[in-house]
């Protein structure tokens, strides 16, 4: 009987609710499917015939150590080349140069200078006069380190620059991008791809209603409902899938979209390393899941 370890955090050492709703149809194949814990000393990684990566959602003050531990694993899924490209989103600068349409983002290093949208200094692009723009850092996961600023609000301005400055400081990369108004009506549109194939497609609400509150958590609640993709959308899934490195070797994959501000879609994220698949919004999503799991094994 093939073994296989669903990788989690201490903090979900059972699995997400989510994650757990793949034990049964992995029995019912003949796999023996146990949660580990990604820093957990104790684990034998070499026991496992094949280990996938589900709810490492703590991993994102650790980059380095967790990448580091996906090239020690001798059989992850999603392969640790993969993690190391997309924990990090500056992913995104590769997805718009092969053409991808992706959110706009100003970029800011440590010791880069501070200007923000809306500032006399910014540069005159539109990024520079959104009304509404968001703050970041490139490493997170679940929307955490993430703040909602108006650019015509003083107390905003001073919010967002301690913001920034704070990520800066502790040697973030900090993404600024326009707040997309679609998000408030439309919301988000994740598409699911398991084992190359579409799967099925939700809806994620608003999550930021304001500047970072620095609470210290696993990630922010999410209002998630069932959605059918259009056309336009899984045309612009296809092609981020296939600008990605290494795109055949994915066992599952996660593509974030938003109606931009001429209502075509554009890239918001791309979830290749461990993004909730939503396999309870749809009925047979989890015997998908297990069906692409119990091929590799």
């Amino acid at each position: 009987m093939p073994r296989i370890a669903l990788v989690t955090c201490s903090e979900l050492a059972e699995l997400d609710d989510d994650d757990r709703l793949l034990l049964r149809p992995l029995a019912d194949r003949g796999i023996d499917a146990v949660p580990a814990v990604w820093d957990d000393p104790a684990v034998d990684w070499s026991s496992f015939d094949l280990a996938v990566l589900r709810s490492t959602w703590d991993y994102t003050s650790r980059r380095d150590a967790f990448v580091s531990w996906a090239s020690s694993v001798p059989r992850l899924l999603n392969p640790a080349e993969v993690v190391r490209w997309n924990t990090d989103k500056r992913y995104l600068r590769e997805l718009e140069d092969a053409g991808v349409p992706v959110v706009s983002t100003w970029w800011l290093t440590p010791g880069d200078r501070v200007i923000l949208p809306g500032e006399k200094t910014a540069p005159s692009d539109a990024l520079a006069i959104a009304d509404e723009y968001v703050v970041k850092p490139a490493v997170s996961a679940g929307s955490l380190g993430a703040g909602r600023y108006r650019a015509d609000e003083p107390s905003h301005r001073d919010l967002a620059r301690a913001h920034v400055t704070r990520l800066l400081d502790r040697g973030a990369t900090v993404m600024i991008q326009p707040y997309l108004s679609a998000v408030d009506a439309f919301g988000e549109t994740a598409m699911l791809f398991l084992a190359g194939e579409f799967s099925h497609a939700i809806r994620k609400g608003p999550m930021l209603s304001g500047p970072d509150d620095g609470e210290v958590r696993l990630y922010r609640p999410e209002q998630i409902t069932r959605r059918s993709a259009s056309d336009v959308e899984r045309k612009t899934a296809d092609a981020v899938l296939a600008a990605v490195p290494g795109s055949d070797d994915l066992l599952y994959a996660r593509v974030d979209l938003i109606p931009g501000p001429d209502g075509t879609p554009v890239v918001l994220e791309l979830e290749l390393s461990e993004p909730s698949l939503f396999l309870g919004h749809d009925a047979a999503a989890p015997q998908r899941f297990a069906d692409a799991i119990a091929s590799r094994c």
